[in-house]
């Protein structure tokens, strides 16, 4: 379960009364898209309804049964979430707003370039950008969505290039296990050579390429690359 500290309220009011559960805030869009996507037990900081979580206040059994039609926590979780709204504190909203932001600066930085220059952007320049268009941040939507409309506001301020890089790695056996427990994910084709060398190809995002680069150095500084 999501801890106390970390959940925030949902709340739904209803025939004068509200009632609230204690959501991890990370899974709230997912949730809301496909309930049946989360574990309940990720999802909940407890499996209690409450008419004030802040101040210990439940509702009846008989309440809950006469508003939701059911005892089912799953269940009253999905109205909750689909008909009510959350509740966030300032510093709540501050926080998890700046924590999605970085999330969101990190990833464009990892996954994309400037063509002209063929390195990633600094990230304070991608920062800059998104503040310069005052791209808001919805704390509860889904970082690929929330990358994706960033890309779409950062364009025409900044040149970004997302084309796939592809390169050539041979490294001694040796060191074949550290360098392939990273490159797998990126992998194309490999092969073993005669001499005992591993040989592979691999295609990453560009801003990743640098990393992985200086990783595989760092692993056998006798490796040969070559960006093809």
């Amino acid at each position: 379960m999501v801890s106390l500290d970390a959940a925030v309220l949902a709340r739904w009011e209803f025939g004068g009364k509200r009632y609230e559960i204690l959501v991890d805030p990370d899974l709230v869009e997912t949730f809301r898209l496909d309930p049946s996507s989360v574990n309940l037990d990720d999802f909940l900081a407890t499996d209690e309804v409450w008419n004030d979580a802040r101040g210990g206040d439940r509702p009846t059994g008989e309440a809950i049964e006469s508003t939701f039609g059911t005892q089912d926590i799953f269940e009253i979780a999905k109205t909750i979430l689909e008909k009510g709204s959350i509740q966030l504190t300032t510093n709540q909203r501050k926080n998890m707003v700046e924590q999605k932001k970085q999330l969101i600066i990190q990833e464009i930085h990892s996954t994309a370039i400037d063509p002209k220059a063929k390195t990633p952007h600094p990230k304070t320049r991608i920062e800059l950008a998104l503040d310069e268009s005052r791209f808001s941040v919805d704390p509860f939507k889904r970082l690929d969505v929330l990358v994706k409309e960033a890309i779409d506001v950062l364009k025409p301020l900044i040149p970004l290039s997302f084309e796939p890089v592809r390169i050539a790695f041979r490294i001694p056996g040796s060191g074949y296990g550290s360098a392939a427990k990273f490159l797998r994910p990126y992998l194309d084709k490999d092969e073993w050579l005669s001499n005992g060398d591993w040989a592979c190809i691999i295609e990453c995002p560009p801003g990743m390429a640098n990393s992985l680069i200086g990783r595989v150095k760092g692993v056998d500084s006798k490796s040969e690359i070559k960006e093809l």
